[in-house]
């Protein structure tokens, strides 16, 4: 099962179904395009400043490495490390590129694949039906998901349960 975090788009004036469409899933696992083709995958994303900044990082990094006489090991195994970390933290980039554009983040789902995570998304949230509501009678832009159902109250047991090495309370070794 993979983790998936639900960010909302800004409104635009569109409807509930073109809204809802636009709603991003973001998978929170190692990204393999991210460890392999870095830039190209930032670039493919819109990450710019994510871009702008691992370009610094990686030009800091060959000039430290140059000017300490590192040999050509040492490079390939620093750029190595830095595309494995962009792998794993491909996922954390993505969220907050998204936040910074003024995106929210909306639950997090559990699924399969991205489409088993929508449709739990969609079904637990009933998301056009709540959208349509809210805006038919507040200006509200932000459907809040349903309560949650009421708790169950606990059983209470028929004789006192003891966790431990005895199984009652004062007995004997």
């Amino acid at each position: 099962m993979t983790v998936y975090m639900v960010f909302e788009p800004p409104r635009r004036g569109d409807d509930a179904v073109k809204h809802a469409e636009r709603i991003v899933f973001v998978r929170d696992r190692f990204c393999w395009g991210a460890f392999l083709f870095g830039p190209i995958w930032m670039l493919w994303r819109r990450l710019w400043l994510v871009l702008i900044g691992y370009i610094v990082v990686m030009a800091a990094l060959m000039v430290g490495l140059t000017w300490l006489g590192a040999g050509p090991d040492a490079r390939f195994w620093a750029v190595a490390l830095i595309s494995l970390l962009v792998g794993f933290e491909a996922a954390t980039l993505r969220r907050w590129t998204l936040l910074r554009r003024g995106w929210r983040e909306l639950s997090t789902v559990i699924g399969d694949d991205r489409e088993a995570a929508e449709r739990r998304f969609f079904d637990a949230y009933a998301w056009v039906e709540l959208d349509r509501a809210m805006n038919s009678s507040t200006s509200s832009s932000a459907p809040t998901p349903p309560s949650a159902p009421p708790p169950v109250p606990p059983s209470t047991p028929s004789a006192p349960e003891v966790l431990g090495l005895f199984p009652q309370p004062g007995g004997s070794v």
